[in-house]
């Protein structure tokens, strides 16, 4: 096509996209009062001992946190159709091996960053607790909305992009940058990471919770050493084959 139609195609691509977070961000705006009760439950928690309160300083301060709810709900409801937007305006310029790869990476990241995400929402209550502990004596703890939420969003996505960083290495080792033996190699200080962010984010005397966390991470490193010495044993196979055949074709 020429730089007007990929233009134009792009064009209509984004506006599908967009139609699609729109459509999504309604359905969050319907659920955002839900929404905000489930994230203040940790705060409750934490009034149950202490003085603690969620804050709206401003007059629009509770519609700007239902929009922002709202706005991220629907891009986490669309993402398949803005996901496939994307797609489909990319993948024809890719060769059969970066199809391979970009695919695969994308239908085996979406499943982990979802959970990702759901064990972060798991480990909320315990995070919020625990730091609002560190808080002096007789004081009152009185959380921003905004900062609140930008907190919750923030903790979330961090547990989930952690669930995706095995397909990381996966897709170096596939591409060549790093191998199998340098992924293991760093086994120990994988789980020490790991260790240490789990019981971060657990309760101290909830010792299940942090091994009903840190036992899927741990898993999926593990799996990412092994498909990577998988696909390294495939590779070592192909160089041998192919050097045999180049030494064959030279004494001919």
């Amino acid at each position: 096509m020429s730089l007007g139609q990929h233009l134009v195609e792009l064009r209509k691509r984004l506006f599908r996209a967009a139609l699609g977070v729109l459509a999504g961000a309604v359905v969050g705006f319907i659920l955002s009062e839900w929404i905000v009760e489930k994230i203040s439950g940790p705060i409750a928690e934490v009034a149950a001992t202490r003085n603690a309160v969620l804050n709206f300083s401003q007059v629009t301060s509770s519609f700007d946190l239902r929009m922002q709810i709202a706005i991220y709900v629907g891009l986490f409801l669309s993402s398949p159709v803005w996901l496939y937007q994307i797609f489909a305006f990319l993948v024809p310029g890719l060769t059969k091996k970066e199809k391979r790869y970009t695919f695969g990476f994308v239908f085996t990241a979406i499943p982990l960053f979802l959970a990702g995400c759901a064990a972060g929402w798991f480990v909320l209550p315990h995070i919020v607790v625990l730091l609002s502990s560190f808080a002096p004596e007789g004081s009152v703890s009185v959380m921003d909305a905004k900062d609140y939420l930008n907190f919750v969003l923030k903790l979330i996505l961090a547990v989930g992009i952690a669930f995706v960083l095995p397909v990381f290495l996966v897709i170096l080792n596939f591409i060549g940058i790093v191998s199998a033996k340098a992924i293991l190699k760093g086994w120990r200080i994988a789980i020490l990471l790991i260790t240490l962010f789990t019981a971060i984010a657990t309760p101290a005397a909830d010792v299940f919770s942090m091994f009903l966390l840190a036992i899927p991470m741990v898993a999926l490193y593990f799996l990412a050493v092994g498909i990577a010495y998988w696909h390294d044993a495939i590779a070592a196979r192909k160089q041998r084959k192919l050097e045999s055949d180049i030494g064959a074709a030279s004494t001919a």
